[in-house]
């Protein structure tokens, strides 16, 4: 508890030129060649299960760093618009760079990635729009894209180490929990839009 008040008071003091929350964020962008990367090393370097573990891991520990560094900010006082701004971008990145990687390994259909893709790019245009005529609470996160985003947080991870675990086979289960995030993308889509459309048609 002291080293928290000892590192606020530290960052305060120096103008916010080192933010823990902001630094934790931009690790996880750098954290997406690496991921991606590991695939493209040859078989006699790297083999097919230490790829799979590897890229797990790495997915994981970006998850945690989402949920650490948005603790952090609140912890020691250190949100910011830029935080705000570039948290959802560097998960997005990982997730499209996920879905992406797991097309091209033949894990999941093409159609789920461009489910999920597609849904984070029109919710992002969307907020976007509504922010610019005052209506930006209108669109705030929903019960079910948190249900999703956690069945599409559980799912990669899955998907990603691939290999059986003793008799529970991460791929038929993690196939079963992405599948299930892309209806709950179709139907957290609709409602965001009818609470936008909403909103917009008062404003007018």
């Amino acid at each position: 508890m002291v080293k928290l008040a000892w590192l606020a008071e530290q960052t305060h003091r120096t103008h916010m030129k080192f933010n823990w929350p902001n630094l934790l964020t931009w690790l996880r962008i750098v954290m997406i060649p690496l991921f991606v990367g590991i695939f493209y090393f040859e078989q006699h370097w790297v083999s097919h299960a230490t790829q799979n573990l590897i890229a797990m891991a790495i997915f994981t520990a970006a998850a945690i760093t989402d949920w650490l560094d948005g603790w952090l900010a609140r912890r020691l006082n250190q949100t910011s618009a830029f935080g705000a701004f570039l948290d959802p971008v560097a998960d997005k990145l990982m997730v499209a760079a996920a879905l992406i990687i797991l097309v091209q390994l033949g894990r999941i259909d093409a159609v789920i990635a461009l489910v999920i893709i597609g849904r984070e790019i029109t919710i992002s245009a969307l907020r976007e729009w509504m922010a610019s005529i005052g209506q930006g609470k209108s669109v705030a996160v929903s019960m079910v894209g948190k249900i999703k985003t956690a069945a599409q947080m559980i799912a990669i991870p899955m998907l990603l180490y691939h290999d059986m675990i003793g008799a529970f086979d991460p791929q038929y289960w993690g196939t079963r929990l992405i599948w299930a995030a892309a209806v709950l993308t179709l139907v957290s889509m609709g409602y965001y839009l009818k609470m936008a459309w909403g909103a917009a048609r008062a404003n007018s």
